[in-house]
């Protein structure tokens, strides 16, 4: 007993340090305080230090650096539709995957909504890198909107730090489909590995630490030649974003997507050490307005009727602009796709966004993989849960079409 009240009572002394942190805690999160992780290496926290962070990764004292993605003041529907009827036990899915929350959107309708892991709708869970897919919608928009020229503009003409680098001839489309060439390990089980080292870099003085560490990486492969993931490269666009259209990512995110989609709660994005919003990772968002921003997507990218991306963009985000080296699947910008027509954003320890537009379905789900951040067993556990549902519609259509 005296150890827990030890623990707790220097957990207390932490989340004070980070001054008003405390008390924007919820009466839920402040029932996870004791398990809250003290480090940065969130790929080697324990599970139950996974549990109580994910719901509060903005206010974790070691991660508390954010900024708030304003929502508006009228949230869209998302009106009930009539319970799917899925054949497989939902209950025993959501404890097999550790998930947090479940939310599957069918026509816009909601048609199966659940929770776990003592998290509820009003709760925010980590993005991981379904921010991705986010950080390439906004790209989209800004060359609409005409801040960015070309995809095939040059990283080193907005990043001038770049130049010199491995970076300095690649392009916005390079980076944006993970073809730049630059070395890069995301072994996520490895602490030597770029992805792990990423968060204890300390950046050259005056730097962005992002740049500041992709500059010194060596060339691998002739750019535009070969596929690997990268989170730097993406945090890297984000860099390049928000030089483009001169505002936070955050503040560029609320007025271009957030507001005008009418997302019920306002998100945060976590900020590098520099002061960056890390753009490869880590909103914060409610599970609703993530089905919400894969409902927008599956409509075409429109507010109010007018499109927000490039003519052509969606189709070439959403489909195979390169293979990955898995039958049926290919990248393409920040997008994972898929030969049947489906694609989905993908974060490590369960997140996701599956978007189906054949069958008008949006899957979004939050979890903590028992497994790790790519977890073995449910993975493909949750490919199946997907094919299940897409099963149900199906039989609807069938039975609809009978009578």
């Amino acid at each position: 007993m005296k150890l827990k009240t030890i623990a707790v009572a220097s957990t207390l002394v932490l989340v004070a340090s980070a001054g008003a942190g405390w008390l924007a805690l919820d009466k839920e999160t402040r029932g996870f305080l004791a398990a809250f992780p003290t480090n940065r290496d969130v790929l080697f926290w324990k599970e139950s230090q996974r549990d109580a962070a994910f719901r509060a990764m903005d206010r974790l004292p070691v991660l508390a650096k954010h900024r708030v993605v304003a929502a508006g003041g009228t949230p869209s529907a998302l009106p009930p539709g009539p319970p799917l009827q899925l054949a497989l036990d939902v209950d025993a899915y959501m404890q097999g995957q550790r998930n947090a929350a479940l939310v599957v959107l069918h026509k816009g309708q909601v048609r199966l909504e659940r929770y776990g892991l003592d998290f509820d709708a009003a709760g925010r869970w980590t993005s991981f890198s379904v921010a991705k897919s986010l950080t390439a919608t906004l790209v989209g928009a800004a060359v609409r909107q005409g801040h960015i020229g070309s995809m095939d503009d040059k990283v080193s003409q907005y990043v001038q730090e770049l130049k010199g680098s491995a970076y300095d001839d690649v392009t916005l489309r390079q980076l944006l489909t993970m073809t730049s060439g630059v070395q890069w390990n995301e072994d996520y089980s490895d602490p030597n590995s770029d992805v792990a080292r990423f968060n204890n870099h300390k950046p050259e003085a005056g730097m962005d630490a992002t740049v500041s560490y992709l500059r010194q990486l060596p060339r691998a492969a002739p750019a535009g030649t070969r596929w690997l993931y990268s989170t730097g490269e993406t945090n890297l666009v984000g860099i390049l974003l928000a030089r483009a259209v001169q505002k936070p990512l955050a503040d560029y995110l609320s007025e271009t997507i957030w507001k005008p989609v009418g997302m019920e709660q306002q998100a945060t994005w976590i900020l590098n050490k520099t002061g960056q919003e890390i753009s490869g990772c880590c909103i914060q968002a409610a599970t609703r307005d993530m089905a919400r921003f894969g409902q927008f997507i599956l409509g075409g990218a429109l507010v109010n009727g007018q499109p927000v991306l490039p003519d052509g963009w969606l189709q070439d985000a959403t489909t195979k602009r390169v293979g990955i080296n898995q039958p049926g699947s290919g990248y393409g910008y920040q997008w994972w796709t898929f030969d049947d027509g489906t694609y989905m954003a993908r974060g490590i320890f369960g997140q996701g966004i599956f978007i189906d537009p054949q069958r008008q379905l949006v899957i979004a789900s939050n979890a903590n993989w028992a497994g790790g951040a790519r977890d073995a067993v449910a993975a493909p556990a949750r490919a199946a849960f997907y094919r299940a549902v897409q099963q149900a519609v199906d039989q609807e259509a069938q039975g609809a079409n009978r009578s």
